[in-house]
């Protein structure tokens, strides 16, 4: 386990809209931050109370999205006459503090480690030799690079399904396009800054194409349609062209 240490203030949260709170964990993209993040949703998750919708994490924050109506209520019952009223996010701002205190260790370091097979250059890797001559590298030493880390899921968005993956070597970092394609196809694994990424659905975009993967990202007919959830771990494996249509193959 993890033991997370951490004073919860009112200045950490913040009003989202008429119905949700950001909640901030941090203030820079980090590991202890991430963990932060992923122990906030699970002790939440676990210690609910009536009207909470939603937890979604993010880089260094949590969204929780609440239903004020339900909230309202709950606070009605609870509350005796004469009793000072509230408004719901009041309410939910007290009611995630007094749960946060009581936060210690919900983090059990028990994450998944998927591998994503990726075919890379050639028709599915448009931007390889661009990202590897930027780089001073050769599309090959691209791909060794790209496939020996291990990659951290931060958060998923942009696109359903769509992991930000923190952890990419700074050898290979390339700048985002100056123009967006305006299709990228679902699969591509791009790279953008710092970051790689997969687009799990058609969509633009201006991160460098450097492969696919025949795997499908999101699954709409599934409980849980992005195959990919925040705190998982990816690493990338090279197949060739004929694995990859064979592999879709398979899927069809």
């Amino acid at each position: 386990m993890s033991k997370i240490k951490y004073e919860w203030t009112e200045e950490m949260l913040s009003p989202l809209g008429e119905a949700g709170v950001m909640i901030r964990c941090g203030d820079t993209i980090s590991d202890e931050v991430h963990r932060r993040v992923i122990s906030v949703c699970a002790w939440l998750e676990g210690n609910s109370f009536p009207g909470l919708v939603e937890l979604v994490p993010s880089f260094a924050s949590v969204a929780l999205f609440y239903d004020p109506i339900v909230v309202a209520e709950s606070a009605r019952s609870a509350l005796g006459k004469g009793t000072n009223r509230v408004s719901p996010y009041q309410q939910v701002c007290r009611m995630i503090l007094s749960r946060l205190e009581m936060l210690e260790d919900s983090v059990h370091n028990q994450f998944r480690t998927i591998v994503i097979p990726i075919c890379y250059g050639g028709p599915f890797g448009p931007d390889l030799e661009y990202v590897a001559s930027e780089n001073e590298l050769t599309p090959d030493e691209v791909v060794a690079i790209h496939t020996s880390g291990e990659y951290l899921v931060h958060m998923i968005g942009f696109a359903p399904g769509f992991p930000y993956l923190g952890g990419l070597p700074k050898r290979i970092a390339t700048p985002r396009r100056a123009t967006p394609r305006l299709r990228v196809e679902a699969g591509t694994v791009g790279i953008g800054g710092e970051q790689t990424g997969i687009y799990p659905v058609a969509t633009p975009g201006g991160w460098h194409c450097i492969g696919r993967t025949p795997l499908k990202l999101f699954r709409p007919e599934h409980d849980l349609p992005s195959l990919l959830q925040a705190g998982d771990r990816v690493r990338f494996e090279a197949i060739t062209e004929q694995d990859y249509m064979e592999w879709k193959e398979g899927e069809g």
